[in-house]
């Protein structure tokens, strides 16, 4: 017995041309809740719409968003989606091509997640006084994720290529589905117990039914009076949580986390080496200015000190006495000269040298010099000095020259 054997292809075909000769799922209308909404950069627009039992895939293509859409869809929206629902071949995927996204409602989780947003937010739990600094230069750092996945991959990479010394310490917890919320809100309590510097908190991204672990009330209440700080890395950069609000940091992504709390060995080795390079500089520099100061102050207090003042003082003192004594030799040379003259005055002057030269000095009787011949008559007795003795005399007679 044979039997027909088909093709991927072929079996993708013929259920494609099912679908496409049911008249329902040429225009059909489905309620749902947004999730996993993409604006691609062409245009186009890629969701899941959900409910509780299950999920479908969507697109809308660009050309109908201006007719077909009038609002900026987002995560948690409720809508309702007109379109036909086709087969994609290629992959053997139905989904429903919408012509128009009308919207229902807010989602319910998305509901949920403004509720809890404004209560915590009421409460302070996001106020900037209680956010706590990143330690600049950690050794150990701890990790609240999946054990698996991307996530812990990229945080391994980036943690070990910035510094290779830092100690990474993994909680292997639930990030999504039923006990996620209690299994991170133990993995913060367990780490805060290891006396790490820092704990990144967070997965990969994903829906908002993926993330919604991040979103429970206990997950912030963990976070929050964790002594620890702390870094949330939940989802891609658009994806927020309650995480990220009552987190010390947010980062937005698991990647960044890493480059966010380990700091770069390399580079910090340069710039220590830059510094030291930099204060060696300075402390020359430093040294150099203190002993041009040193300097400048001892030429200063030798200039102001008792002892270069008494030496200035002695030195004009010895200065004087040099003078005085150069004004004395010349002063008794001046006077000896002035006596000399005076003396060779007084010598020519001197009775003495008068007799000497035969000249005599006549006294009379009263020891009077005889200036003039009225001073005497005749029979007067009269002493005449001369050089070697006296001679005495009677005056015979007296006459006066005409």
């Amino acid at each position: 017995m044979t039997k027909n054997i088909y093709s991927v292809g072929q079996v993708n075909n013929y259920i494609k041309r099912m679908f496409a000769e049911d008249f329902l799922l040429k225009q059909v209308s489905i309620k749902g809740e947004v999730s996993n909404c993409k604006y691609h950069s062409s245009g186009h627009i890629y969701f899941t719409l959900k409910d509780e039992t299950g999920t479908i895939s969507a697109i809308m293509f660009a050309g109908y968003r201006r007719g077909g859409l009038n609002f900026q869809m987002k995560e948690g929206d409720k809508v309702i989606v007109t379109g036909s629902v086709e087969i994609y071949e290629r992959d053997g995927r139905y989904q429903i091509y919408a012509k128009s996204i009308e919207l229902d409602g807010e989602g319910n989780l998305y509901l949920q997640f403004e509720a809890l947003k404004k209560k915590l937010e009421e409460m302070g739990m996001f106020a900037p006084e209680y956010k706590r600094p990143i330690p600049k230069y950690v050794k150990r750092v701890g990790i609240v994720t999946a054990p698996t996945g991307a996530a812990i991959q990229d945080i391994r990479n980036i943690a070990t290529r910035r510094n290779p010394y830092v100690q990474l310490i993994l909680y292997p917890a639930l990030v999504q589905g039923d006990g996620a919320a209690e299994s991170i809100v133990k993995g913060i309590q367990a780490l805060e117990q290891q006396n790490v510097d820092v704990l990144i908190v967070g997965r990969g991204g994903g829906s908002i039914e993926d993330l919604w672990a991040f979103n429970e009330e206990i997950v912030a209440h963990a976070i929050f009076n964790c002594s620890v700080p702390v870094i949330s890395a939940v989802g891609h950069e658009t994806d927020w949580t309650i995480a990220d609000f009552v987190s010390d940091l947010r980062a937005p992504t698991p990647s960044a986390a890493a480059e966010l709390a380990v700091f770069d060995y390399a580079l910090t080795k340069q710039k220590i080496q830059e510094q030291k390079i930099h204060m060696d500089r300075c402390l020359k520099r430093n040294i150099y200015m203190a002993r041009e100061r040193l300097e400048h102050k001892k030429t200063r207090l030798k200039m102001v000190s008792p002892q270069n003042r008494l030496n200035e003082n002695r030195r004009r003192i010895m200065d004087m006495e040099v003078k005085i004594s150069d004004r004395m030799k010349r002063i008794f040379t001046e006077k000896r000269h002035q006596l000399v003259v005076l003396a060779k005055t007084l010598d020519g002057y001197s009775p003495a040298k008068k007799i000497s030269s035969g000249y005599a000095y006549v006294e009379n009787g009263a020891s009077q010099s005889i200036r003039s011949v009225s001073m005497v008559k005749p029979n007067d007795q009269i002493i005449i000095h001369v050089t070697d003795g006296n001679v005495k005399a009677t005056v015979t007679e007296v006459y006066k020259n005409e």
